[in-house]
């Protein structure tokens, strides 16, 4: 994978040029996309900006974000050559760091969960994840360093691990969803992917222009309690492998480590995940599911279908349920850093059972808003497993410090 780190310290020590390191990203893209096919667009033009901290750093953008020079087609024939007028909020905030946008990265039809052309790039019979499938698979495949992606149960988390790519779903709303394709406003969270927790904390100090996330270095000793999710069932043993060895890693390099056991009300709130987010895709979709309802993709279609009963009750009472859970998790904190768990059931299913995997054990941080990010950890028959490291509400920089000191701690005892 390409390094951001890595890339702008030789970009400021003068031994690279912006124009060269983009010029990486396309000769990359070249060379893997025909493959991998990670890209809707990829714009041959692009060129390097001459200011910013983000200067020389290639940029993928999931497809449900507003481009004003490129299409936004939203993975669905509703939308086939739609060209917004404006570039989103998130997509400014880049510009004027100084990134480069590079091209427009494929999505599953409205970040749900119908598979697009993407292939792993570890391995071409196999799902990248979804729905942030071109996203995950560029970063992993080395063609950019900086990919945004978005996450409304598991799509930026559960490709990163399927993929081999790091990345973190912020704290919600830390980056803003204007201009991005709505499926549920009470979740969908912009994230970013990049090689390492170092990438991902000078990617968002560059967009965000968060001095939290300046100079932030691997943690000491971090106090690690390690969840389980029992309640989202079992998963297969490569993944419990995977979580194994990190936690191995973490306690011979100094963390404590502690497995817990996550409080009812936050079973509770993983069980009524879905109810919010159909109810609000119904809403957010209402337009598409009334004008163009043979065109939606047949999972979504099915799922929508499925789920036009549910009522503004059954709505109000999981958002109670969900306040409780978030209430609950806040007092975990109180004992811990960082929780670790799984970043998916396991790896990343072949291409021809036609899913992009399952995101049981990401759906509940999303519900409650919690900034996680995906460590890689190893990997099981050539296709990667991750650990995904969860902070407390709003402290990002403490998710992204204690993945650095896991990865480090990997890297010792690999």
């Amino acid at each position: 994978m390409i390094s951001l780190a890595d890339l702008q310290r030789r970009i400021e020590a003068g031994e690279l040029s912006p124009d060269a390191a983009i010029a990486q990203s396309h000769a990359a893209i070249e060379a893997r996309e025909k493959d991998v096919r990670a890209f809707v667009r990829h714009d041959k033009a692009a060129k390097a900006q001459g200011s910013g901290p983000l200067r020389g750093i290639a940029v993928g953008i999931k497809d449900i974000i507003d481009t004003a020079d490129m299409p936004t087609e939203m993975g669905s024939e509703i939308y086939r050559g739609w060209q917004p007028r404006s570039d989103a909020p998130v997509v400014m905030m880049l510009k004027r760091a100084g990134a480069t946008i590079i091209g427009k990265t494929t999505t599953t039809a409205f970040a749900s969960r119908d598979p697009t052309p993407t292939l792993n790039p570890h391995n071409l019979g196999h799902t990248p994840g979804g729905s942030s499938s071109g996203s995950a698979a560029a970063v992993g495949a080395g063609m950019i360093p900086l990919a945004l992606g978005t996450q409304t149960g598991g799509s930026v988390i559960r490709p990163a691990a399927y993929c081999g790519a790091a990345a973190i779903k912020p704290s919600f709303r830390m980056l803003p969803t204007v201009g991005v394709k709505c499926y549920s406003w009470a979740l969908d969270t912009v994230g970013l992917f990049g090689s390492r927790a170092e990438d991902l904390a000078r990617g968002l100090l560059g967009i965000t222009g968060r001095t939290e996330f300046s100079g932030i270095a691997p943690a000491k000793a971090p106090r690690i309690g390690v969840v389980r999710q029992e309640f989202a069932g079992a998963v297969e043993p490569a993944a419990e492998e995977g979580l194994q060895a990190a936690i191995k890693a973490a306690e011979r390099a100094g963390a404590s480590v502690q497995a817990i056991a996550a409080p009812e009300s936050l079973a509770e709130a993983w069980r009524i995940h879905p109810i919010i987010q159909d109810f609000e895709a119904h809403r957010a979709l209402a337009w598409e599911f009334d004008q163009h309802h043979d065109e939606i993709a047949p999972m979504l279609r099915a799922s929508l279908d499925a789920t036009v009963g549910l009522t503004p009750k059954d709505y109000d009472e999981a958002r109670r349920i969900a306040r409780r859970g978030r209430r609950e998790l806040g007092e975990l904190f109180e004992n811990f850093d960082v929780l670790l768990t799984y970043s998916a059931p396991g790896t990343p299913p072949a291409k021809e059972l036609a899913s992009t995997g399952d995101p049981r054990y990401n759906r509940v941080w999303t519900l409650m808003g919690n900034p996680c990010v995906n460590v890689p950890v190893l990997k099981a028959n050539g296709l990667p497993i991750g650990v995904q490291v969860i902070a407390r509400f709003g402290n990002d920089p403490v998710a992204l410090s204690s993945a650095w000191f896991l990865e480090n701690a990997l890297a010792k005892s690999g």
